[in-house]
């Protein structure tokens, strides 16, 4: 049977691994971005915070990801739950480097301007920082989203399914083409995400130079 052949008989399954794996990089990510700007916004303000949290967040990164998975399971069991953790957990740095980044790097000409013209911190944040930092902060999020396609593929040793799954059953069975038959899709799926977050990227990266000049 060829690599087409198996597909075409195998086409439900594999677009349900695929609608799972969308699913589980989805959710993980979201939490990772609803977790990480916030937490990046609070650093860029109290700076004290700023090197012990990252210094933190570096070490998680250094854990090798099965090894976290191991140290998931006993806690969370096997399936989806340690997988979106641990998902989470990586996904963290560049959305928090980022985002601190991205504030902490302003022209202060600008802010004392907005200052002058009687706006809170508040509105300073909104309105201005986060506006200004979007860019930057939208690049951590396309390297968190792709990191994430391919963490959630290994997570399949777990029971969490998705693509990995169909990959981790071909390894198992010494079936090049399931192997491929999961491998192709999460590789495009990963492709397919850089491209999108690349165009979000690019269009939020203007409003940066309209709000400068």
């Amino acid at each position: 049977m060829t690599l087409f052949q198996y597909i075409s008989a195998n086409i439900s399954s594999i677009l349900f691994r695929l609608v799972e794996h969308i699913q589980l990089t989805g959710i993980a990510l979201t939490i990772a971005i609803l977790i990480g700007v916030p937490m990046g916004i609070i650093i860029s303000y109290i700076k004290p915070l700023n090197k012990p949290t990252l210094a933190a967040i570096n070490l998680v990164q250094a854990i090798p990801s099965l090894a976290m998975l191991g140290f998931l399971v006993p806690f969370l069991g096997i399936g989806a739950a340690p997988a979106i953790f641990m998902v989470i957990v990586y996904s963290l740095l560049p959305i928090v480097k980022n985002t601190f980044a991205g504030l902490s790097n302003q022209n202060r000409e600008m802010l004392e301007a907005a200052k002058g013209i009687g706006m809170t911190r508040l509105q300073i944040l909104f309105k201005v920082k986060l506006p200004l930092a979007l860019p930057i902060i939208m690049a951590g999020v396309r390297i968190s989203a792709v990191l994430s396609v391919g963490l959630v593929t290994i997570a399949a040793f777990i029971g969490a399914g998705g693509l990995g799954f169909v990959i981790h059953s071909g390894i198992r069975m010494a079936n090049s083409n399931m192997v491929l038959a999961g491998a192709i899709p999460s590789c495009a799926l990963a492709l397919l995400v850089d491209f999108v977050a690349s165009v979000i990227e690019k269009m939020v990266a203007p409003k940066r130079f309209r709000i400068s000049k």
